[in-house]
């Protein structure tokens, strides 16, 4: 299907994924990107995690849906690019100081309950607080931040989306109530308007900057890496506050501190870095010997529900594939499948409209006129 020429608002992950699906759909495809280096999927620890998550209700059911459509989207990612994506069925172990908190976790029917006998033989080293923990198999992770970006940008690529970097959007342009262009600033300083009737608003953190009615606010979030030797840690460690998530080659990515009052101050703090300190030692005492690799941060699009924001949005020709905070990576192939189909015209079946529907931009403000009836 051929239809108008699409344009991308944000070159991250998400906006990466939707560019790809529709490429893959027949459309033509522009990506417009400031610095690509700043996008939430670049700083992320790739974590594949509704079940460790205890996500419940609607996002537990999107998660899970996500987490289904992993295995074949990566597929075709490395099918266009001939790279691999570095996908880990690693499994993900959340641990608690007692069993009874284990047993109240929105997911625990979802995993595997173990004992302090159990979680040893699972996490070898693991700190002497923890008394049981759930094991969810069906949890992996995916190598984001080296792999995952690098071959969705090369499978773009080869589907012909065109790139436009070091582009910021200033404004949206519109007439009668649809979109008619972005206004943008390119890397040597030039404004002008790109005309567009059709754009899928992809900024993450930044996108209420571009649609203000959007309730989406920065959540900064602090992160390292450490090397540890070649199979020291099997599985992921999600633990309260602190995650620690080994890739194959022995390097372990520990996050995340959660700043919503820092905005969108940038650069490592003392107190961030001590934060995650704490929590490698509470949970893998051992690991606080091992070399650290690198320490960055980034800024995770957070709603007030801490639900993505899809589909269509108040000006027509713009749709919205924004504000996953945690869970862009566990959902950005669903959220791509589900916008080139609504936007290339594909029928929607009964549960997928009903997602779309649970996801929609204004809910909040309709939640809010529900609560004061």
């Amino acid at each position: 299907m051929a239809g108008e020429p699409v344009v991308i608002l944000g070159g991250g992950l998400i906006g990466l994924a939707v560019a790809h699906q529709l490429a893959r759909r027949g459309r033509t495809v522009t990506v417009l990107s400031r610095r690509r280096s700043e996008a939430a999927g670049f700083v992320a620890a790739g974590m594949l995690a509704p079940h460790a998550e205890g996500l419940v209700g609607d996002q537990l059911t999107l998660g899970q849906r996500s987490l289904d459509r992993i295995p074949s989207w990566v597929a075709q990612i490395e099918a266009d690019s001939g790279l691999s994506c570095g996908l880990r069925t690693s499994g993900i172990i959340v641990p608690f100081e007692e069993a009874a908190a284990r047993d109240r976790y929105p997911t625990a029917t979802c995993g595997q309950a173990l004992n302090r006998q159990q979680l040893e033989r699972e996490l070898p080293g693991l700190g002497e607080a923890w008394t049981a923990g759930l094991l969810f198999e069906q949890d992996g992770q995916i190598d984001n931040r080296r792999q995952l970006m690098r071959a969705l940008e090369s499978a773009c690529a080869d589907r012909g989306v065109r790139f436009l970097e070091g582009v910021d959007v200033l404004a949206l342009e519109q007439s009668g109530g649809g979109l008619q262009g972005a206004r943008v600033r390119d890397a040597e300083g030039h404004d002008y308007t790109l005309a567009c009737t059709e754009a899928v608003l992809c900024a993450g953190a930044w996108s209420a900057r571009l649609l203000p009615e959007l309730q989406i606010a920065p959540v900064k979030g602090q992160m390292l890496s450490l090397q540890a030797p070649r199979g020291a840690l099997k599985r992921v460690i999600f633990g309260p506050g602190t995650y620690l998530v080994p890739r194959e080659d022995g390097l372990v990515v520990v996050g995340a501190t959660s700043e919503p009052e820092a905005g969108f101050s940038e650069g490592l703090t003392p107190q961030g870095q001590r934060t995650l300190q704490a929590g490698i030692a509470s949970l893998l005492p051992q690991a606080t010997h091992w070399p650290p690799m690198e320490r960055w941060w980034g800024f995770r699009p957070c709603t007030p529900d801490e639900g993505p924001v899809l589909g269509a949005s108040s000006i027509e020709g713009l749709w919205l594939a924004c504000g996953h905070h945690r869970n862009g990576v566990l959902m950005a192939g669903l959220t791509a499948e589900l916008l080139a189909g609504v936007i290339t015209g594909q029928p929607l079946d009964n549960d997928t409209k009903t997602l779309l529907q649970a996801f929609r931009w204004d809910r909040f403000e309709n939640s809010a006129k529900a609560s004061t009836l």
